[in-house]
């Protein structure tokens, strides 16, 4: 147990641009698989939850009639309360109207009633970036997978300077150090931050042979 773990080359944490979960949710339709695939992308994006953090999600998760926060149950079975966006409230009031849910039904369910299993979740955005990478080629390029919108928020918040450990809260973590892997700063931003850096004001020296090596190269 002493002996420490091979290092290896850790690779960087990908994430979704906005342009990008925009066309996923515009590759939706509106059908009742449509709505729900929309829903299930707005709230991993307002969120950044865990995808088993969603899909454990029953109504009675979100609080109050107006939809404006829902608590999810993280690792440890520690709950958290997140705010929603106005248009993530609209969509969770009409989707529960139109499909008359009930406080313990589950909020995000298969075409039998039951809550919607992660793979199925998988199968769906899966589903969704073949269509919109017709429009958009940069989302055929790479895997992407549920937890690609968790990085998305994390990233969108360090872009509008969330602080790292407000990050963590929000995304529920523990260890800050875990927040880290997820908030990695764009090139845009590293060209800011490069930009606010003073380069230094001294010039190289350029070399000018004397009269001496001049004779000797001559000589040769």
């Amino acid at each position: 147990m002493a002996i420490p773990f091979k290092r290896q080359v850790k690779r960087l944490v990908g994430f979704l641009t906005q342009q990008e979960i925009e066309a996923l949710l515009a590759a939706t339709d509106d059908t009742w698989t449509g709505r729900r695939d929309h829903l299930l992308i707005l709230l991993l994006y307002n969120t950044g939850a865990r995808i088993s953090e969603l899909l454990a999600l029953r109504v009675q998760d979100v609080a109050g009639p107006q939809a404006k926060r829902v608590e999810l149950q993280g690792k440890g079975r520690k709950r958290r309360t997140l705010p929603l966006w106005r248009q993530t409230q609209r969509q969770l009031r009409r989707w529960i109207r139109e499909n008359r849910l009930s406080a313990p039904m589950p909020l995000l369910p298969n075409r039998y009633g039951e809550p919607l299993t992660r793979f199925g979740a998988f199968q769906q955005i899966k589903k969704l970036v073949r269509q919109a990478s017709g429009k958009l080629s940069s989302l055929a390029q790479r895997p992407i997978s549920p937890h690609s919108f968790r990085h998305a928020t994390a990233m969108r918040m360090l872009e509008t300077g969330v602080t790292p450990e407000v990050i963590a809260l929000w995304l529920g973590h523990e260890n800050l150090n875990t927040t880290h892997q997820y908030v990695e700063a764009d090139l845009a931003m590293k060209e800011r931050a490069l930009a606010a850096v003073t380069p230094p004001k001294t010039k190289p020296h350029h070399f000018r042979p004397d009269e001496r090596l001049l004779q000797f190269l001559d000589s040769l």
